[in-house]
């Protein structure tokens, strides 16, 4: 292997060119069209291009992700992996700005990444060929094509990983040797559980004082809930002494890096440890023994080898383990096993051994779950929509009022409009590059995107052609024809894809997919609500559509961001989910996209909640709209909202939509509505030209409308529940109703209700109007034991927050999470793991008998602090943290819920928002 390690396949350019089978000339050296690039990048040796229509295997395809806490090595890992593939001369450094990945300049000077940032390159380095290997060689024997991710670790990114994550097929956790599981490290966990992604972990930074892999392993038992799987224990020379490599549990051996770049690798077998490290070779025998009889709780087959090899742990053949671990890794029901790595990233020991295991256990595009699609209205797997069973499974599943007709009909149209379909990918990232302009990365879930196809956007219900594909290294690029089945690449030159978008192609290249292809969702994603928010102001009105460009473009890139304008001020506000998250997209906003504006101070999002029942407040909307007449009218009645005491609405309704914290009732008993043969839902009353479901969502988009401004702080409603009543008689007025009137007439109903709630508060109300509502946090601070007294007496008494446990998990809330993962789910009812039962080797540093005596009267014991905080309180408290902690402290927080302020906190909020100091 440490030959391997130094060999680089490399081809001239005209023996790629003269080559008969192009398969064989799939790994290039750097190709005459980016020349330029080598200037740019000095460390980039080569780059791996896929020619015209060439056919990946996807068996040897990995498209894998970097997630792990922020400052736990993700990046430097990252720079490692490339220069032991071959793809750059020499190994970036974060702190000097160097690195491949992170490319932004904000991110250089941070020293932090911001963008996930895609990478592709093969392990081990070489040529890939289609030539079988041997069955009982490990997967690592043949190169691999690897799409490498490396995601933000900051919680004001967490939507930034959440939307590359629902793209890979694995994904490789890294932790801090010496802070082990932090908080933003329970969350991306979680998040990646969302999609059943496969993960291993790789404990870094074993170097370091302070270090304890031991320590790292039980709390993956406690804090991630999973049985870890030690596949390698640190080698501390004689015992106490410096780290200079691992023991490989998997293969018995131990591998011991020489200094320099780290190429340079010494394999020991487990007689000659026994030799020259005896303590060492011991405890590996116990790591091979602890991994087989784990195995064996969880895998048949490891059990009838274990018996075949006599009942001798040792005997048990490498490639049994890797087969055994592979198949426990990519189960998707209960407990999983996390296989657990060791190494030192930054010191260049243990890389190489962690892309073999890559490669190894985590899966190919084809052995991943299925992933969930919506396509008309019905909810599965792509890959039972393609062989056609879905929609007739969903038809045997829903024989209920008029339904069975509608399915039948798109089950009859679906398998024909199915085999049209000439590949379908995932927009997951759109970014706007200074020279090659907008980039949407896209990742293929079935056949191909080629170049110059016309591609159907599901999403906004128009078709791109798509001029240029690209397949991206970092911030640089290689033009290919095709992009495969599996793979990752961009598409250049689309106009209005955003990200979240599911794009389309057909065989025909028609520009409109037949019905219900057209409707075909991948994977939707949920936006959370941002929480913090800041004016953009134009220098100028003639910039003022230039920053409204700028806007839209960063919109495009992240949907985490939202922008509004204020109806009384006419100011621009631009919200997101976090202090750095604004900074960021000021940064990005004026000096990338050249923006003349400029961002006012950074504000909170309140929310206003009524205090009382408007009552009935019915208003008829009559004026031209667009040069055509419209007349139309609405009842509205607003009261308070609360999920958990407020009375079902009534089952008759014709919409009950919730968002947002508020709900909307939409009655209309009188309207007749039945279903016809097709399925679609009609009433004789209505208006030529407005069906019933333009009258449902006419009436929420008016209503939403209206609930976006409160009456009293003009502060965006909440807590609100408003009941719309539409009456044929009254409301409808023939071909003058339409769809923008009904809209009309519900916002003015609507507003008007809760104008009402000023001057006419109901007799239940305590006081007129409304009340003010502000964002409370749950916040997870993470501490050593000497910084617990300060930081709880600055949290509950100096921030009004109250303490909710100390060193408990990470508890999981509606903005962390898209959607409850299947397999928390399945553990949600299992007992927490002990951890006395999990295998980890002794720390070298304490002894055993006094390691819970120093845990618990040593000052730098990590703690772990769950809060409920006021968000105003919480702003700038990152400086203010790490002042109580020396610099050590960390904390992540989420949106839990907006709470009722009491009459003196409003009055001083309210003070302080006019400038009332």
């Amino acid at each position: 292997m440490a030959s391997a390690l130094l060999f680089r396949a490399r081809r001239s350019g005209r023996a790629a060119r003269n080559c008969a089978n192009p398969v064989k000339c799939w790994t290039l050296d750097l190709l005459p069209t980016s020349l330029p690039l080598r200037s740019k990048y000095p460390n980039i040796q080569s780059f791996s291009t896929s020619l015209p229509r060439l056919q990946i295997n996807l068996d040897r395809t990995r498209n894998i992700g970097i997630i792990a806490h922020i400052d736990a090595g993700k990046t430097t890992t990252t720079e490692r992996m490339l220069y032991y593939s071959g793809f750059t001369r020499r190994i970036g450094d974060v702190d000097e700005g160097s690195t491949v990945t992170d490319f932004l300049p904000a991110e250089r000077a941070r020293g932090i990444t911001i963008q996930s940032a895609s990478i592709t390159f093969h392990w081990p380095p070489g040529e890939s060929n289609n030539t079988q290997p041997d069955p009982q060689a490990p997967k690592s024997a043949s190169s691999h094509l690897v799409n490498l991710i490396d995601t933000p670790g900051h919680a004001d990114f967490t939507f930034e990983v959440l939307r590359s994550l629902r793209i890979l097929d694995g994904a490789v956790c890294i932790l801090d040797g010496v802070a082990g599981v932090e908080a933003q490290t329970e969350q991306v966990w979680h998040q990646a559980s969302t999609y059943n992604i496969p993960r291993i972990v790789y404990i870094n930074k074993l170097d370091r004082d302070g270090a304890a892999f031991g320590r790292t392993v039980r709390e993956v038992a406690s804090r991630l809930g999973g049985w870890p799987a030690v596949c390698q224990i640190p080698w501390f020379e004689g015992g106490t002494g410096s780290f200079v490599g691992v023991a490989d549990a998997i293969n018995l051996q131990g591998l011991r890096w020489e200094g320099g770049d780290g190429k340079s690798v010494k394999r020991f077998s487990l007689e000659e440890l026994d030799t020259a490290e005896s303590h060492l070779a011991k405890e590996l025998r116990r790591a091979r023994i602890a991994l087989v009889e784990l195995l064996s709780e969880h895998d048949d087959t490891i059990v009838e080898k274990f018996f075949e090899c006599e009942e001798d742990h040792l005997s048990v053949p490498p490639s049994d383990i890797l087969g055994s671990l592979r198949r426990c890794l990519l189960e998707g029901a209960g407990r999983k096993i996390i296989p657990i790595f060791a190494g030192a990233s930054f010191r260049n020991i243990g890389v190489q051994p962690l892309l073999d295991n890559v490669v190894d256990l985590l899966p190919n595009p084809e052995e991943t779950p299925d992933p969930e699609v919506s396509i008309g209205g019905v909810k599965g797997g792509l890959r039972r929509l393609l062989s056609g069973d879905l929609l007739v499974e969903q038809k045997e599943k829903e024989p209920v009022k008029g339904k069975q007709k509608k399915k039948a009909t798109l089950v009859a149209d679906s398998r024909d409009a199915i085999k049209q379909l000439h590949g379908c990918g995932l927009a997951f990232k759109v970014v706007n590059d200074a020279k090659r302009g907008v980039l949407v990365y896209v990742r293929v879930y079935s056949g191909s995107i080629d170049k110059g196809t016309l591609l159907f956007n599901t999403n906004l219900n128009l078709s791109e052609r798509a001029p240029r594909l690209l397949k991206m290294y970092a911030n640089d690029a290689v033009e290919v024809d095709s992009i495969s089945e599996g793979q990752i690449g961009v598409v250049v030159g689309l106009k209005h894809t955003r990200t979240g978008d599911t794009l389309v192609a057909c065989t025909t290249n028609r520009a409109n997919p037949p019905e219900p292809l057209n409707t075909l969702q991948l994977r939707p994603i949920n936006v959370p609500p941002p929480v913090f928010f800041a004016s953009v102001e134009p220098h100028s009105l003639g910039e003022e559509k230039r920053m409204h460009e700028s806007l839209a473009m960063l919109l495009r890139e992240d949907p985490s961001l939202h922008v509004t304008i204020d109806e009384d001020s006419g100011q621009t506000l631009l919200s997101g989910m976090g202090e750095l998250h604004l900074e960021i997209a000021r940064d990005r906003l004026i000096n990338d996209l050249k923006a003349k504006a400029s961002m006012g101070r950074i504000e909170i999002g309140y929310r206003e909640c009524p205090l009382g029942l408007s009552g009935p407040v019915t208003k008829i909307f009559d004026r031209e709209v667009a040069g055509r007449k419209g007349k139309a009218g609405c009842t509205a009645t607003v009261e308070i909202f609360d999920p958990e005491t407020s009375p079902a609405p009534d089952s008759d309704a014709l919409a009950v939509e919730t968002s947002n914290g508020n709900q909307i009732i939409i009655l209309a008993p009188e309207l007749q509505v039945e279903v016809n043969k097709k399925g679609i839902e009609e009433s004789p009353l209505l208006p030529a030209g407005v069906d019933v479901e333009t009258v449902r969502a006419s009436l929420q988009n008016g209503c939403l409308a209206a609930l976006a401004r409160g009456p009293q702080f003009t502060f965006p409603m909440h807590s609100t529940r408003v009941t719309l009543s539409l009456t044929p008689a009254s409301h409808l007025f023939g071909s003058d109703t339409t769809p923008a009137a009904l809209s009309a007439a519900a916002r003015l109903a609507t507003s008007t209700a809760l104008a009402n709630l000023l001057s006419n508060p109901s007799h239940a109300a305590a006081s007129a109007g409304t009340s003010l509502m502000e964002p409370v946090m749950n916040v997870i601070i993470s501490i050593d034991e000497a910084s617990l007294g300060a930081v709880v007496h600055d949290i509950s008494s100096s921030r009004g927050g109250h303490i909710i446990s100390l060193d408990e998990d990470l508890p999981l809330t509606s903005t962390s999470l898209s959607s409850p993962p299947h397999d928390l789910e399945a553990e949600a009812d299992l007992p927490p793991i002990d951890p006395s039962r999990v295998y980890a080797p002794p720390d070298p540093f304490q002894s055993a008998t006094v390691a819970e005596a120093s845990l618990s009267d040593s000052g730098n014991r990590p703690r772990t602090i769950t809060a409920k905080v006021p968000l105003k309180e919480m702003v700038g408290y990152l400086k203010q943290l790490r002042s109580l902690t020396g610099g050590r402290g960390t904390f992540v927080m989420s949106v839990d819920r907006f709470e009722k302020m009491s009459a003196p906190r409003q009055k001083a909020v309210l003070a302080e928002l006019r400038g009332d100091y």
